[in-house]
């Protein structure tokens, strides 16, 4: 009962407040009301948007030094998520047969564990950041601590399916998985969507000004 439950009306529900909830809010943002810049333009927005979007992947070397654990605890993660979400095995499996109807070659087991250890690594690290230093701490919401604990579960059931000595230990991690959905859209994780339109406004803004960001 649980288990048709969980693998019929909870997951097409999280796809559909997943879905729609994304496209709220990317809709909120770009059909806003803006001011109307009367301010005489200095040079073109294109080059600084697209110039802003790609230089912000690196950070500035004289604030390096004071986020360098940050820094690459943030790639750390990001970088062994993206491997563990798209080239884990049995989620390339999901993706053919669900979504897209292809596949690509998966990572091998050693490189899904290492990858999901360079996940956890960085997730950790994130979290502790955010937790001991004073101004990490300030500026921390609820909501940042509830996005990193459900992304730590989720990780961690997805470790523990790959055992696949239980079935209960897969309907755990789509369980997980469908609140994360669900999460998602009124969340911080959003920035997965908003980074990159908000570093482009950015650009353009200065770019308007003749100021090289």
């Amino acid at each position: 009962m649980i288990a048709n439950f969980i693998d019929g009306p909870l997951w097409y529900f999280s796809l559909f407040v997943f879905f729609a909830g994304v496209m709220l809010r990317l809709g909120s943002i770009i059909f806003s009301k803006h001011k109307v810049d009367l301010s005489v333009a200095r040079g073109p927005e294109a080059p600084g948007a697209f110039r802003t979007i790609f230089s912000r992947f690196l950070p500035d070397k004289g604030m390096y030094p004071h986020i360098k654990l940050q820094v690459i605890a943030g790639y750390i993660f990001h970088l062994g998520l993206f491997a563990v979400i798209f080239f884990a095995a049995p989620h390339i499996k999901f993706f053919d047969e669900h979504f897209l109807g292809f596949s690509w070659t998966a990572l091998p087991h050693w490189g899904f564990i290492f990858a999901a250890q360079l996940a956890f690594l960085g997730l950790i690290l994130l979290w502790l950041q955010r937790v001991i230093n004073p101004v990490s701490r300030l500026i921390s919401k609820t909501g940042d601590h509830i996005s990193s604990i459900l992304t730590f579960i989720v990780l961690l059931t997805g470790c523990l399916a790959l055992l696949e000595s239980f079935s209960s230990l897969r309907l755990l991690h789509r369980f997980s998985v469908e609140l994360f959905l669900i999460y998602f859209p009124f969340s911080s994780l959003m920035h997965a969507f908003t980074f990159i339109p908000s570093r482009a406004f950015t650009g353009a803004w200065f770019g308007r000004r003749g100021i090289k960001s």
